[in-house]
């Protein structure tokens, strides 16, 4: 499929490859031995307040996440 850069320096992805990327709206994009690569990235909406709620209810420490990545590490 041909897509054109415009003067703006966009180009439009075509719509046959959009309808397989459904709720996608970003890409990582990169560069590599002469070719672009889009990376779809998926977004996930996050309520840091009800995050920590759920923590303090279930007797969780902030730090705990840090041990938890620490251990995990040494593994």
């Amino acid at each position: 499929m041909l897509a054109k850069k415009t003067s703006k320096n966009q180009i439009t992805i075509p719509k046959r490859i959009v309808d397989q990327l459904p709720n996608v709206s970003y890409f990582n994009v990169e560069f590599e031995g002469g070719v672009i690569l889009l990376k779809p990235i998926k977004f996930y909406d996050t309520d840091l307040q009800k995050i920590r709620q759920k923590m303090k209810k279930l007797g969780i420490q902030e730090n705990a996440v840090a041990e938890a990545i620490q251990w995990a590490r040494s593994k």
